[in-house]
């Protein structure tokens, strides 16, 4: 449950999408890290830009963090870790949540993973984002981020789901 200490979020996105999971039956863990393996390598060129113009206000940025901390091989996904922007604050058997706490503002983002009990051997990967702005600043910081923070996510969730169909077409040997 992505507000689970009642914080009143002042933007939340919600982006979802069905696979068929066949035999292979995936688990919180292995979308967590498809999801850290299947951001656009845009994003990666944004966020180096982002970093350069909010270090200069004192802001949180990856160069803060240590090489672990950006190894998604290293991130064994307990709560407390760090992976990039992502601290994990709680996890489940089917939900991930992460986020950050800064000056301007806190998000959290919920990666979720459901079976579908409709028949069929279909699961659900639901990716939700809540921001709460603390200050002004953070409205204005959200403003220019708000649309690329949503391709960035879509194009995520399509990737991954991409990857899924692909590895569930794979030919089996022998």
């Amino acid at each position: 449950m992505l507000n689970e200490n009642k914080t009143i979020f002042h933007y939340i996105d919600s982006f979802q999408s069905d696979f068929m999971s066949h035999e292979l039956d995936y688990d919180i863990i292995s979308i967590g890290k498809l999801f850290f393996n299947s951001s656009p390598k845009w994003a990666d060129n944004l966020m180096s830009f982002r970093d350069k113009i909010v270090g200069m206000f004192g802001l949180k940025t990856a160069s803060q963090l240590t090489a672990e901390q950006r190894d998604t091989d290293s991130f064994t996904f307990e709560p407390g870790e760090q992976l990039d922007i992502f601290k994990l604050y709680t996890r489940t058997e089917n939900e991930l949540i992460m986020g950050e706490d800064d000056k301007h503002l806190s998000f959290r983002f919920s990666l979720l993973l459901e079976n579908i009990n409709d028949g069929t051997i279909k699961q659900r990967i639901t990716l939700t984002t809540g921001v709460e702005f603390k200050n002004l600043f953070g409205r204005l910081y959200f403003f220019p981020v708000k649309p690329f923070h949503q391709l960035i996510v879509k194009r995520t969730l399509k990737k991954m789901i991409r990857k899924i169909e692909k590895e569930i077409c794979k030919p089996t040997s022998l």
